[in-house]
């Protein structure tokens, strides 16, 4: 509990550059390290040793203390957000410690302090930059020349012994800071491809929501473009049972204007008012159907539906076709959107009007399997579907009609779909003409008896 409160602790949410931010909980630790360790060592250098205090010794300690109070007020500024402005000054401030008490005080005073020079060319190279690691490199050579020279004026150590001392030191300095270089250099490299990555990848999913919206658009057009083709091929059905209705509606009224009696006035306005609500009832659904709404899955009744949809595909398969629908006698509950379900079949009815120009027979069948889920077969005794288009007939603009006859979009998106709801909608064996099975989820039973229980949707395509 109290490692988490400190690590929380190191984090500075004021500091702007992200960079910045991830580098300080380290860098407080190495501050915070370099403010109190060095002040412990020299406490046991003075009285946990027999070893006699050097010359220059006193220049050292007053010198490692400075820095280490540099170091904890450089904490106290990182707190404050001022991250950049710590590690310069730090940087700076140790620099010209380090030269100072070089030249003051020799090479052997400082022998004990080479880790922490070290430490500065680390902290130098990782959190400032290639010119802050080389300065400071610079700092300590010219530090160790100098400490060399005081040496040897002293008479402290042979100009050789000193000097040479002093180029070994640097060279080691030399390859610690070249290690330091090139592993930043790799690291601010990989940095900057995965940045570019990380672009590139933000720019490939902008384009991927822009296509996904694109695709989304033009796949709700085209399904309004499909149930207005379904529209379109039961309009001269229709015309014939408004015309049917019209010629009720004038026979009424005729009627109604010879009435001999107020008894037959009242019968024949009952006709009228009657042929006029199945008139209303064809234009609702019509209506209802042509809307570009969303898709809406709901559970209901496939059968239910099923018959209520029987004129409308009686008109799209036209008077030369019969059509024989077999439905089961018990509720066939499915989790499907009600309308995409008789746009699907709408479809596959349309195309069998097409492959049944001299008329025919269709098929439909709705089955419960004991494996589960629903079934929808549908069937024709047309020429049938060659074996070679066999893989070919579901691809979108793919069509075997002539131009000016069809897309070849309504078998894409009827299977589109019902792919999307789970389903599955495929070619299945017939003996003559061509078959399809629609295979669909079943609902949960006992998600089914609230929504068969409760009054069809507005426009929906009831019974009658």
């Amino acid at each position: 509990m109290g490692s988490s409160r400190f690590t929380h602790w190191l984090q500075v949410p004021r500091i702007a550059d992200p960079v910045d931010r991830r580098n300080a909980p380290m860098l407080q630790l190495i501050l915070l390290a370099l403010g109190t360790l060095p002040p412990v060592l020299w406490l046991y250098r003075i009285f946990g040793t027999d070893i006699p205090w050097r010359d220059g010794e006193t220049v050292s300690l007053s010198a490692s203390l400075l820095i280490s109070t540099i170091a904890l007020w450089s904490v106290v500024l990182i707190r404050r957000g001022r991250f950049q402005w710590a590690i310069r000054q730090l940087m700076v401030l140790v620099a010209v410690i380090l030269v100072a008490s070089y030249a003051l005080s020799g090479l052997g005073a400082h022998i004990f302090e080479m880790p922490v020079q070290v430490l500065w060319l680390f902290v130098a190279g990782m959190m400032i930059g290639r010119r802050a690691l080389w300065a400071m490199y610079g700092a300590i050579a010219l530090a160790l020349l100098l400490g060399a020279t005081h040496d040897v004026i002293t008479d402290t150590e042979e100009a050789r012994h000193a000097f040479g001392d002093a180029v070994i030191r640097c060279v080691m300095f030399l390859l610690i800071a070249l290690v330091i270089d090139r592993s930043v250099a790799a690291l601010r490299e990989s940095l900057r491809e995965a940045l570019a990555h990380g672009d590139e990848l933000e720019r490939a999913n902008a384009q991927l929501r822009d296509e996904i919206i694109a695709r989304e658009r033009a796949q709700a057009l085209l399904l309004h473009a499909q149930k207005m083709e379904a529209v379109g091929r039961m309009a001269s059905g229709l015309a014939h049972d408004f015309g049917h209705l019209l010629t009720l509606v004038n026979g009424h009224a005729y009627n109604a204007l010879h009435a001999t009696s107020p008894q037959e006035r009242d019968e024949a306005i009952d006709g009228v008012r009657s042929a006029a609500a199945r008139a209303t009832a064809h234009v609702r659904k019509l209506m209802h159907f042509s809307r570009r709404d969303l898709a809406l899955a709901e559970t209901f009744d496939a059968a239910e539906t099923l018959a209520g949809i029987e004129p409308m595909l009686r008109q799209t398969l036209g008077s030369r076709i019969r059509l024989t629908l077999e439905l089961p006698d018990s509720p066939a509950p499915v989790r499907f959107d009600r309308e995409q379900l008789v746009l699907v079949l709408l479809n596959l009815a349309a195309n069998a009007a097409d492959a049944l120009p001299d008329g025919g027979h269709v098929s439909i069948a709705l089955r419960v399997p004991e494996s589960g889920g629903l079934e929808i077969h549908f069937g024709d005794d047309g020429p049938g579907i060659p074996e070679a288009l066999h893989e070919l007939v579901f691809e979108p603009f793919f069509t075997t009609k002539p131009e000016d006859r069809g897309t070849g979009l309504g078998l894409a998106v009827a299977r589109d779909l019902v792919e999307g709801a789970g389903g599955q909608l495929a070619l299945a064996p017939h003996d003559a003409g061509a078959a399809f099975v629609l295979r669909l989820p079943a609902a949960l039973h006992d998600d089914y008896p609230d929504v068969a229980a409760g009054p069809a949707p507005d426009g929906a395509f009831a019974p009658g």
